[in-house]
């Protein structure tokens, strides 16, 4: 006989007004946004009249997930980047030279005289004034080695180190290990992904795509902002903060700056340049927090502050340097270049310029995110506009609208007051779908709404099942409610081993897939899940209290 007990209605009628609920957002989507937009900034960044006044346009006490729009609805910009992982060889050699030569003068007796002798690069080569002490030399060198730091490495070692005699004097050349190389290219990716995400979170961009494809390239597709161009500024800008010790300084672009140095322009006084040496006393690595301030005459700045390890170099130099010029670089610009006064041992400080307000947010932000390791070039861009993406919603509604209007005059026509009770749980199953979308925060895209319009299909395949089972019991059955029930009962093992086979599909899709394959994969699985909800609960809810009231003799289905 039909029976629900009372506790398992209370749970089906509570899932699907929960449901409802969540969806409900969607319904008044630019409110809802512009709400959730302003009680962000004013928790960021403090209230506001236009803000507080926004944030009351969506009562807090009510759902506020909504359905992220993708690129292809929303418009946006799409950019291809790829990584320059080369430039973190010549980093990385910088890097080395200071301790290799630290640890040759220990051995000066020996190996002579002192020299760095190429002009930066992937190979880094010192002049030894003393050929007899070569064999020494490359032992020092090579014990600056260190394993592989990777699962590939196979135990090889990160330096690959050489020498030569040339007469009476010899040159080291040392370099990374192919192992080194291939480690080094996997790390500079994922840090360059990291730093591209903090950036764009920075700035509130909604449900950016940022991934990784192939060996060295970054896919960054962000809805909502204005243009590709937009997007390059965002995210192009290195930002690499180094602290040079300063040679000298000249009004000559073209000035010879000496072997292990460079000659950068000051980014305030037109005309004059920096001769620096090319090895940094720090680097923006060592920076762990940036904030936009004002100095002490009121102009914009911006406040540093180092990690424990940048506050000792730091408070080392400037006590051993006390009196000489220190040169704060930004990409390859001095920004200032002010003389030691004293010993700066606190960890922090300040960097002053020719900054706007705007200016010195940013720079801000760029630096609170960190450096990017590597440069980035664009090999595509492309800006996605609005209008492109209404005219995407609007085919995607007219869609929608067909296949339900197909899906509801097929089951009307097809089983009566049954397919009137089945469409009314495929409307609801729709809605359970956007709640449970906005519930996880998805991302909807073209392929994602194709999902949801396959699903409008799919979704009355159960109820297929069990009106043909119903069909063929009330031949045999004793009774309309003994035929209801063994419909249910009887088409239960077919819906749910369909429903299984398809799901699995969708998780195959979702792992194996990226971007809209997995978006598609996402509106399918959830839909699967609704379908087989409303199908086996919801509609035998509706037919059991439709029966409980009228009590009929026969059943048409």
């Amino acid at each position: 006989m039909l029976h629900i007990p009372l506790l398992n209605r209370i749970l089906i009628l509570g899932v699907v007004v929960i449901g409802l609920g969540l969806a409900m957002p969607n319904l008044f989507y630019n409110r809802v946004e512009q709400a959730n937009d302003a009680r962000a900034a004013i928790a960021a960044e403090g209230a506001t009249p236009e803000r507080l006044e926004a944030a009351a346009g969506w009562p807090e006490w009510l759902p506020s997930g909504l359905v992220n729009l993708g690129l292809d609805l929303r418009g946006g910009a799409h950019l291809l980047a790829e990584v320059q992982v080369e430039d973190v060889y010549a980093q990385r050699m910088d890097g080395t030279w200071p301790e290799l030569r630290d640890e040759l003068r220990d051995a000066r007796d020996t190996v002579g005289t002192i020299r760095r002798v190429d002009e930066g690069g992937p190979v880094l080569e010192v002049r030894i004034s003393n050929a007899a002490g070569l064999p020494r030399a490359l032992e020092i060198a090579r014990g600056l080695s260190q394993p592989v730091a990777s699962l590939t490495g196979g135990g090889g070692q990160s330096l690959v180190v050489s020498g030569e005699q040339t007469g009476d004097t010899a040159i080291i050349r040392i370099s990374l290990s192919e192992a080194e190389q291939a480690a080094t290219d996997d790390r500079t990716i994922r840090q360059s992904l990291e730093i591209i995400r903090r950036r764009v979170d920075e700035v509130g961009t909604r449900e950016p795509t940022i991934q990784r494809q192939g060996a060295d390239r970054i896919l960054i597709q962000v809805p909502g902002i204005g243009s590709a161009d937009e997007l390059k500024t965002l995210i192009g800008t290195t930002a690499q903060l180094t602290f040079h010790p300063v040679v000298s300084r000249t009004t000559e672009a073209d000035a010879n700056p000496g072997a292990g140095n460079v000659i950068y322009p000051s980014i305030d006084e037109t005309g004059t340049y920096y001769v620096l040496e090319r090895t940094p006393v720090l680097s923006g690595e060592t920076l762990v927090d940036a904030q936009p301030a004002f100095d002490q005459n009121g102009q914009p700045a911006v406040n540093f502050r180092f990690n424990p390890q940048g506050a000792r170099v730091f408070g080392e130099y400037t006590s051993e340097n006390i009196g000489s010029p220190f040169a704060i670089v930004l990409d390859e610009e001095v920004i200032s270049a002010p003389v030691i006064q004293s010993a700066i041992t606190g960890g922090s400080g300040i960097i002053t310029g020719n900054f706007t307000v705007e200016g010195s947010t940013e720079l801000a932000v760029l630096l609170r995110a960190g450096a990017l390791p590597a440069e980035l070039t664009f090999l595509e861009e492309r800006t996605i506009g609005p209008e492109l993406g209404q005219d995407s919603i609007e085919a995607g509604r007219i869609a929608c609208i067909v296949a339900f209007a197909a899906v509801l005059l097929f089951m009307g026509l097809s089983y009566g007051l049954f397919g009137l009770f089945a469409n009314v749980a495929l409307l609801i199953n729709v809605g359970l779908i956007f709640g449970l979308l906005s519930m996880i925060g998805a991302t909807l895209t073209l392929p994602g709404i194709a999902g949801i319009v396959l699903t409008i299909g799919m979704a009355v395949d159960a109820n297929v099942l069990v009106f043909e089972r119903i069909r063929e019991e009330a031949k045999t059955a004793r009774g309309p409610s003994r035929a209801i029930s063994l419909g249910y009962e009887r088409a239960l093992s077919a819906i749910v081993d369909a429903n299984i086979t398809t799901f699995i599909i969708a998780g195959i899709l979702f792992v194996l897939g990226s971007g809209p394959v997995r978006g598609f994969a996402v509106t399918l699985g959830l839909g699967i899940l609704t379908s087989v909800f409303t199908a086996i609960f919801l509609t035998r809810l509706i037919i059991v209290t439709w029966f409980d009231r009228r009590r009929p003799k026969t059943i048409e289905v």
